[in-house]
């Protein structure tokens, strides 16, 4: 078995923006020679998340809409009060999302669904450089 390590790097906007990687993480893997096996894709921080959706319009705005409601950024945070940063609803969005998943490798190619992207989403109150980490690993 193999396993191997890639970085993709992204420059994102403020608050939510979501980031269609797919194609990035399907060339990571179509140079990686593994045929059979799994990609685990991670971002490093705890303002950002990694999750597969229908990347179409109207489900950026629902997601964008649902996040708001369920971590509203205009609430007082206990991480706002210690940090005074003003981004502890990003912190929480983040953490209801998770900062990976891991994805099938059938015939060297990514097993997702015909209307399933792989996203990048950046949840911070300011631009982010970001830089995930894959690891791709199988036969």
């Amino acid at each position: 078995m193999s396993v191997l390590t890639r970085r993709l790097k992204y420059e994102t906007e403020a608050n939510i923006d979501i980031v269609n990687i797919t194609s990035d993480v399907s060339s990571a893997i179509d140079n990686s020679g593994i045929k059979n096996g799994f990609v685990t894709v991670f971002v490093p921080g705890s303002t950002a998340a990694v999750t597969s959706m229908e990347y179409e319009p109207g489900l950026i705005s629902d997601l964008t809409s649902v996040l708001e409601k369920i971590a509203p950024s205009d609430v007082e945070y206990q991480h706002d009060k210690k940090w005074h940063d003003g981004n502890g609803f990003s912190h929480v969005r983040a953490s209801l999302l998770g900062q990976s998943e891991t994805f099938p490798i059938i015939n060297s190619e990514l097993a997702n669904g015909p209307w399933q992207q792989v996203v990048l989403i950046n949840l911070d109150n300011r631009p982010r450089y970001r830089e995930l980490i894959l690891q791709i690993y199988g036969e």
